[in-house]
């Protein structure tokens, strides 16, 4: 692959990568730690949804994320045809 087109490669991978990365961020900071009063006001199966995202919402979130970057991933290497040989 010529430079130019690596470098645009790479540029939306990060690109990519930190736009998950600050999802994941709210999702599990955000969510379970600073809004955890206003999300406490809402309950899901008997339990405060802070207290879900604290427990268990930012592992999900994480594990979806993870699909997420691979469908990205995937339709970015068809994009600039990169294969793993």
């Amino acid at each position: 692959m010529e430079k130019g087109k690596l470098q645009e490669y790479w540029k939306i991978n990060l690109g990519y990568l930190i736009g998950l990365l600050v999802v994941w961020f709210v999702v599990s900071y955000g969510f379970g730690i600073l809004f955890v009063n206003q999300l406490n006001a809402i309950q899901i199966g008997g339990f405060k949804l802070g207290f879900w995202f604290a427990q268990q919402g930012s592992i999900y979130v994480f594990v979806i994320l993870i699909f997420v970057y691979v469908a990205l991933m995937n339709k970015l290497d068809k994009k600039f045809d990169v294969r793993e040989d």
